[in-house]
């Protein structure tokens, strides 16, 4: 049910890509496709305009034969000022931004909706975790101020955030 291709942008032509994803939609009838990350795509290409015009034409054909796509796209910089290596959020429909953040010595991680082409979505930057218990999502961030910025400053008390898993060292 579920198909891995790892794909060196070193061999495969960014042409010979969206033509292998169209294969696979109409020979094997995908119905998501998960490009990770855009950042190889990138780096085949000649131009960034050549990536933007690829990807629109690549996204227009899964969106009329009903495949949901989702792309990540790795931002330069760890922690502070983050940069795109290309802004290709006019081309979505829904950004979700992940970011790293500290607080009280310990390294969190935010998300926030930055855009949802339809309906209305919640525009508050939310704490999230990753553990072997699953996915957590936290209350509102409302005791920071420049989250995604990655330089935050705390407005507020530690009992906000969601407590750092126990592990056993």
């Amino acid at each position: 049910m579920i198909g891995v291709h790892q794909v060196d942008p070193a061999e495969v032509s960014p042409g010979e890509f969206a033509q292998n994803v169209r294969t696979a939609v109409e020979e094997t009838k995908v119905s998501v496709v998960l490009i990770d990350s855009l950042n190889g795509y990138l780096n085949a290409m000649p131009s960034e305009s050549f990536l933007l015009i690829q990807m629109h034409e690549l996204l227009t054909y899964l969106s009329t034969h009903g495949v949901l796509t989702l792309m990540t796209l790795a931002q330069h910089g760890l922690l502070g000022n983050m940069q795109s290596p290309v802004d290709i959020t006019y081309l979505a429909d829904s950004v979700i931004v992940l970011r790293y953040f500290e607080a009280f010595g310990e390294v969190k991680q935010a998300i926030a909706v930055i855009k949802k082409r339809t309906g209305g979505h919640e525009r508050v930057i939310r704490q999230f975790q990753l553990s072997a218990d699953g996915l957590h999502i936290g209350q509102p961030l409302t005791n920071f101020e420049g989250v995604l910025t990655g330089v935050p400053t705390f407005k507020g008390e530690q009992g906000s955030l969601i407590p750092e898993p126990q592990t056993n060292a």
